[in-house]
């Protein structure tokens, strides 16, 4: 088969996924010269509201070239050590899922797995303990990582909070500087082929068709190409992650700057808290079906610490996502492949993977079938996978005071995370398949905060002197304070090394 290398692309909507592909395709094809061009509508706008993001955030950041301080100064960012969830185990009850590592092993005994014994024991103290980010994050603490051996100092993992509109505007430049051409208007139609159904073309409002060799739909929800014209299907989930609506609002912030995200469960679903230099982001992510769109608004409105800055932004979404993520000659990024609640602030991160496997797996003009193939396996699996660990919090909440937690308390999970759950409960197994997102470090801290505990210790951990793993959790806890109290304040560090402009 002859090789017909790709010519263009063409990028439908702008945001955060629209600019985040339009930064790394110019770049990476920018000495190939293939054209890349972006079509967005300021008449259509962008949710606008993924402020939170995980530490994979920082290698596309690197990657792009982008000075870091640079861009937290003009998105008004923050530093985020991790997630504090409150009220979903019970209410009155909070825990922190932290970045990094926590603990080491002891040989062959994996830390969670002597924690887990000692604190069985009574021996031990908080999981948070042992985690420099968490107890950082509680202290209102942060700095970068350091060259000091041996010490935690040196694995300091984190990631951003930042105004989402001014990141888009922020890669716009970038991106236009790299060759990316920006055009406004809206798409009017759009032309398929009639022997083979690909993408022949764009017609937009003003007359002009726009033709391309691939195709990146990042329209948002609707799914312009994926599934206006394509047609492709959706997968939904709302079985088992119930909430279907959003209220957004941003207000003024009026304590000390934090440095995690939090995220509290309410009634009908949850709230979110993101700390920004200028402002606090804050949500309620809810279930239509336990509370009204105005009851959900008085209720955001009502818990925000400072004054509104904005009137609600209201969303609507099906939880779920594309049956094909690469359908033809289209590949969907962002909301148009699917949509998963922000409560691990996953989204920016599945739009920044889709585009690294997209290069891994990128076509010529045949569109080879096994690469598009390989493509939407990969990434369905990391949607499942994901997927399984938000249920994991709704599912195994001791709550029962509303509807909801009731319906969550009942729903029958995914056999894929029924298996995690078993394993862990029997010797305190955490299970890790493939290069799924998170660790498993993450399950032992959603585990042991929701309350899940193993019912015997690991046999393995029974080779360990009790007395030896009790000092050796001490130290651990000692060092880590000790590191933590010699960190600046999150506010001071941003004072002095990135503060945006007044």
């Amino acid at each position: 088969m002859t090789a017909l290398p790709i010519r263009s692309f063409a990028i439908v909507g702008g945001g955060t996924a629209g600019w985040m592909a339009a930064v790394s395709l110019g770049k990476f094809f920018r000495a190939a010269n293939v054209r890349v061009r972006l079509i967005e509508s300021e008449q259509i706008g962008t949710v606008g509201v993924g402020e939170a993001t995980i530490p994979p955030i920082m290698h596309f950041i690197r990657g792009a070239g982008i000075d870091e301080n640079d861009l937290i100064r003009k998105t008004q960012s923050t530093f985020k050590l991790g997630i504090e969830f409150k009220d979903w185990t019970r209410i009155g009850h909070s825990y922190m899922h932290p970045f990094g590592q926590t603990g080491f092993d002891m040989g062959p005994v994996a830390f969670s797995a002597y924690w887990l014994k000692a604190f069985r024991d009574g021996r031990a103290s908080r999981l948070e303990e042992h985690s420099l980010e968490a107890t950082a994050a509680y202290a209102g603490k942060f700095m970068r990582l350091v060259q000091a051996a041996n010490s935690p100092l040196e694995k300091i993992t984190y990631a951003l909070h930042f105004d989402a509109s001014l990141f888009a505007r922020y890669l716009r430049t970038i991106a236009e500087a790299s060759g990316v051409v920006r055009t406004e208007g809206k798409v009017e139609s759009v032309a398929l082929h009639p022997e083979n159904g690909f993408i022949r073309a764009l017609t937009l409002e003003s007359g002009e068709q726009v033709e391309a060799d691939l195709y990146i739909d990042c329209s948002g929800f609707r799914g312009l190409l994926i599934e206006g014209a394509l047609q492709t299907g959706y997968q939904h989930w709302n079985h088992w992650l119930s909430c279907d609506r959003a209220a957004a609002v941003p207000c003024e912030r009026t304590g000390p700057l934090s440095s995690y995200t939090r995220a509290t469960a309410k009634a009908a679903g949850w709230q979110w808290r993101i700390p920004l230099q200028h402002r606090v982001g804050n949500g309620y992510v809810y279930s239509s079906s336990f509370i009204s769109d105005a009851q959900a608004q008085d209720e955001l409105l009502s818990s925000i610490e400072g004054e509104a800055l904005a009137e609600p932004l209201k969303l609507q979404f099906a939880t779920g996502r594309r049956k094909r993520f690469w359908n033809k000659n289209c590949v969907a990024l962002g909301l148009s492949s699917g949509f998963l609640e922000p409560l691990e602030s996953t989204s920016i991160h599945f739009i920044q993977r889709d585009i690294a496997l997209l290069l891994s797996y990128f076509p010529d003009r045949n569109f080879n079938a096994a690469d598009r193939d390989r493509y939407h396996k990969t990434i369905a699996a990391e949607y499942e996978r994901v997927r399984d660990f938000l249920v994991l919090h709704y599912s195994t909440t001791e709550r029962d005071d509303s509807e909801i937690w009731r319906y969550c308390r009942n729903v029958v999970k995914p056999d894929s995370l029924k298996e995690k759950i078993e394993l862990f409960q029997s010797f305190g197994r955490l299970l890790r398949e493939d290069n799924e997102l998170f660790p498993m470090q993450s399950w032992l801290y959603v585990f042991v905060g929701q309350n899940i505990m193993p019912e015997s210790d690991d046999p393995i951990a029974g080779i360990l002197d009790l007395r030896q793993v009790t000092d050796n959790l001490n130290n651990i806890r000692s060092v880590i304070r000790q590191c933590a109290q010699a960190m600046p304040t999150h506010e001071d560090f941003i004072k002095q090394n990135c503060a945006a402009s007044a």
